[in-house]
């Protein structure tokens, strides 16, 4: 809001309400003065002038004037009078008309009664001052004249007002008289408040508030505009009489100085439309009519919807020169349209084909009849354009007015000829225009049988414009003309280089994010596993699809574990991008590396979750990189020969069971946090599968959509599924990917599916082990039957070597129970178990220690060794490869014992 100081003047309402309480105040000041002075003298003189004051200060009071003209003044003044005695301490105010009849009284039988006093030195204009006897007694009062200075300026008096008092009352002090005074005064001043709201309130009305200043601000703009623009304005009353018209009216339609006033059809010169549009009072939108050698657009609108007068208002326009200029004005807006819907529809994705194509749908036919683009080879695989000017080019898109046209088709490589306004375009970077391609000797050599075929298909002009961004030209797009007879010309040239550009960043950009991305993926693919290890616990099939904002970092494995068990995993970083890509590989490393510790599940991912806490302080203090945003992990341990899974998850969705009669199942597993938070363990749950129950472990992409809950995902992944326990994992992957992903996925989508094998009880074979030394001898001996049962009297040797290290370890090193296992799978397997945790250690011993080789010889006959442990204790484990034949044998699904038969030796 303005400040005080900063608004305008007041409005004349209250400017006369304001000389009003000047006045009133002035009245009460000069009373109160009075009284004070007079307070001196004897009391007839103070009553006298008592008297005086109150009835000037009544007679002069804003608004008395108005209410004598009313019917019955006394209805109204009678109160105001009583209440004003009261207040200034007099007996009586009596106002009265010119005749002496009586307005007020203090007895109200008196109204209407003639005074009782002399009012002819008042009718005078005199204010007469007497002592008389009256109703009330021996009196002093004053007679004033009240005076009409709005009607009757000459000053004659229109009413008198009397004030007195009996002079016995003319006893009190200036203290008790002053509050009497002051209440006269405020009464003058409520009537005043209450006149002058009533003319404010009116001036306001017709004034619209405004107030005069704003009001001649308002008038003076009105000229300055009226007279000023260059539209004619015409205002017309309901009879047909022209009211105003500004200086450019009266110079288009040439009228008289005296015009306004008159009828219009009584100005001279006017065309007889225009008399009778301007007559009509119709509504009129840029209708065009003549006026001498100029065509005017008129605009009439009625006037009176308002509750104004009746009538109408016209503007008018010379059009003449807008008719010769209209033609390049809508080509012009035509071309600009052309250019905004090119930055619209040019670019929406970065793909480099579609970009191009989208530039040949915005030139077509809007701007050109045909339209191909053709990009250096290069270009399209994301790198930038090499070789020579104009060779392997590439035609991307092709777009027409018809289809038959006999240019070069889509797909086709190109070699331009060093002549043609292509090469020439593509190796000096600037637009070539060709007026007449029948005359262009240059274009007709790249291919004549091609070339004259075009020209007589109807293509006679050509604008080959270079796509060329930061520096470096792309391809050519080539803009053709066919239908419009006229040839292109340089303003043609100027709009297809402004589309050009605009289609040459946003190709680049696509280029740019295809080489990117195919680095991107190319390192993420390099990431994931390439094939899936040999084993014989699982039929496993997998996918993997990448997201289509750009890689990510889901991933999966499948880890052979020894004692034929296998591990899954799958997991997810958050985000996208190389650095999503980047983690995920480090997490997978991770979990290869502490996948040969043989660890429980939970103790994985306790060491994951640690790994990854480190690499976010890592991270963040050196400020290379943003951390790990977040991962989530399952790691699946499944046994053949148990037939357990034992699975432990960190933020991660549970897997799906397909049960072997088709039923599937979501098992409760133990929700860890995702990796990194840390602070919360791990718990590992084991599970007893059925053998052919398919284990399905994915990631979110697969279920997670914004189109639909959570929950919507898992139960279309669970019919996807379900009441189909014979199909192979391979089926089951593709059907789960066409009933949730129709299309390709915003989010990248790992999907694992292993169908559960049992390891034959004919290749398992187990002891139990005294704590003797003398053991040995006869474990060897089962050992070496069993062998020679399945076959392979070949590997006895090193085997019973293996076997007495490991069972000599145990009874000296170790403690009950002392158990041993042989497994056939694609390796010979021997496992000796006790209840000690004491890891065994590889030694290298000297020439004259008498012990200390025993693992050595192990390591030495093994392909392979290790330990790990149990809640029971530790499992010392060592494997030896199977001949060629039993191998084949084993991979061929058959087993050894009885389904083929081993060499002769």
């Amino acid at each position: 809001m303005r400040s005080l100081t900063e608004k305008g003047p007041r409005s004349v309402a209250g400017q006369v309400f304001i000389l009003q309480v000047a006045v009133v105040v002035l009245l009460v000041a000069c009373g109160v003065f009075a009284l004070v002075l007079q307070s001196r003298h004897d009391s007839e003189r103070e009553a006298v002038t008592r008297s005086t004051a109150a009835a000037s200060t009544f007679a002069r009071s804003p608004g008395l004037v108005d209410v004598l003209k009313e019917p019955d003044p006394a209805k109204t003044l009678q109160p105001i009078t009583e209440l004003a005695r009261k207040e200034a301490g007099v007996d009586f105010i009596v106002v009265m008309d010119t005749h002496g009849i009586r307005y007020t009284h203090p007895i109200p039988g008196r109204i209407g009664e003639r005074f009782v006093g002399t009012i002819e030195p008042s009718l005078q204009g005199k204010v007469y001052t007497e002592s008389v006897h009256g109703p009330l007694g021996h009196e002093v009062q004053a007679v004033v004249p009240v005076f009409d200075p709005v009607d009757d300026p000459d000053g004659r008096v229109v009413a008198l007002v009397s004030a007195g008092m009996k002079v016995e009352n003319v006893t009190g002090v200036v203290a008790r008289q002053l509050p009497i005074i002051l209440g006269a005064g405020a009464a003058a001043l409520a009537v005043a408040m209450g006149g002058t709201a009533l003319i404010a309130r009116r001036l306001r009305r017709q004034t619209h508030r405004l107030d005069p200043a704003e009001m001649a601000r308002m008038y003076e703009h009105h000229d300055t505009v009226l007279h000023s623009v260059r539209e004619g304005v015409l205002i017309v009353d309901d009879d047909g009489r022209l009211l105003l018209a500004n200086d450019e009216a009266k110079r288009l339609l040439d009228l008289a100085p005296d015009a306004e006033g008159r009828r219009i059809t009584d100005l001279p010169g006017l065309d007889p439309g225009t008399v009778e549009l301007l007559t009509s009072r119709r509504v009129a939108t840029d209708e065009v009519l003549p006026a001498g050698d100029r065509l005017l657009a008129v605009n009439q609108r009625p006037t009176g919807g308002h509750g104004g007068p009746k009538g109408s208002i016209a503007t008018l326009r010379d059009s003449t020169e807008l008719r010769a200029l209209s033609g390049r004005a809508e080509t012009a807006r035509e071309r600009l349209k052309l250019l905004y819907d090119a930055g619209l529809g040019i670019g929406t994705t970065l793909d480099v084909v579609r970009t191009a194509e989208e530039l040949a749908q915005v030139a077509v036919p809007r701007f050109a009849d045909f339209v191909t683009v053709d990009l250096a080879d290069p270009v399209l695989r994301g790198e930038e354009p090499s070789g020579t000017a104009g060779s392997d080019m590439r035609r991307t898109a092709v777009n027409g007015v018809r289809s038959d046209a006999p240019l070069y088709p889509l797909g086709k490589l190109i070699d331009f000829l060093p002549s043609t306004p292509q090469a020439r375009g593509f190796g000096s970077g600037r637009s070539e225009i060709v007026a007449d391609l029948s005359a262009d000797p240059g274009w007709l050599a790249q291919d004549p049988e091609r070339t004259d075929r075009v020209v007589g298909y109807g293509i006679h002009s050509l604008i080959a414009a270079p796509l060329k961004a930061r520096g470096v030209v792309l391809g050519i797009a080539n803009f053709w003309r066919s239908e419009k007879p006229e040839p292109f010309d340089e303003e043609d040239l100027s709009l297809a280089e402004e589309l050009v550009a605009r289609a040459a960043v946003n190709i680049d950009n696509a280029r740019r994010y295809t080489r990117e991305h195919a680095l991107a993926v190319t390192l993420q693919r390099s990431l994931l596993p390439r094939a899936l290890p040999e084993q014989s616990a699982l039929d496993v099939a997998h996918r993997y699809l990448p997201a289509q904002s750009g890689v990510s970092g889901d991933w999966f494995d499948v880890i052979p574990l020894p004692g034929n068990r296998v591990a899954l995993v799958v997991g997810d970083v958050v985000g996208h991008g190389l650095h999503a890509a980047a983690t995920m590989g480090r997490l997978r490393t991770a979990v290869h590396n502490f996948s040969t510790l043989d660890l429980p599940p939970d103790e994985l991912l306790g060491h994951l979750d640690d790994l990854v806490g480190r690499i976010d302080q890592d991270e963040s203090g050196t400020g290379v990189g943003a951390g790990v945003m977040g991962a989530t992990c399952l790691y699946a341990i499944y046994d053949p020969v148990s037939r357990r899974c034992a699975m432990a998850r960190a933020g991660h969705h549970p897997p799906a069971l397909v049960r072997p009669d088709g039923g599937v199942e979501f098992p409760d597993l133990p929700a860890g946090p995702p990796l990194g938070l840390g602070g919360m363990p791990f718990q590992t749950a084991e599970l007893e599968l059925a053998e052919g129950t398919h284990l399905v472990l994915y990631t979110d992409g697969l279920i997670e959509d914004r189109t639909r809950d959570l929950d919507v995902g898992m139960e279309m992944l669970k019919q996807a599924l379900a009441a189909h326990p014979d199909r192979p994992p391979e089926e089951s992957c593709q059907a789960v990917l066409e009933a949730l992903l129709p299309g390709r996925p915003k989010d990248d989508v790992a999907l694992l599916i292993a169908r559960t094998r049992a390891t034959p009880a004919d290749h398992v074979a187990e002891w139990d082990v005294p704590v003797d030394p003398a053991a040995v001898s006869g474990m060897r001996a089962a050992v070496a039957a069993k062998l020679d049962e399945w076959g392979l009297s070949e590997l006895a040797f090193g085997m019973e070597l293996v076997l007495s290290e490991l069972i000599t370890n145990a009874i000296r090193y170790g403690s009950a129970p002392i158990g041993v296992r042989l497994l056939l799978d694609r390796t010979l397997t021997c496992e000796v178990s006790d209840g000690s945790s004491t890891s065994p250690h590889l030694r290298y011993a000297a020439t004259t220690d008498e012990g200390g080789r025993g693992l050595f010889l192990v390591a030495q006959v093994a392909e392979r060794w290790g330990t790990r442990y149990t809640p029971e204790g530790k499992v010392i484990w060592a494997e030896q490869p199977l001949p060629a034949w039993a191998d084949r044998a084993l991979a061929a699904g058959a087993r050894l014992t009885g389904a083929v038969d081993a060499p002769a030796r």
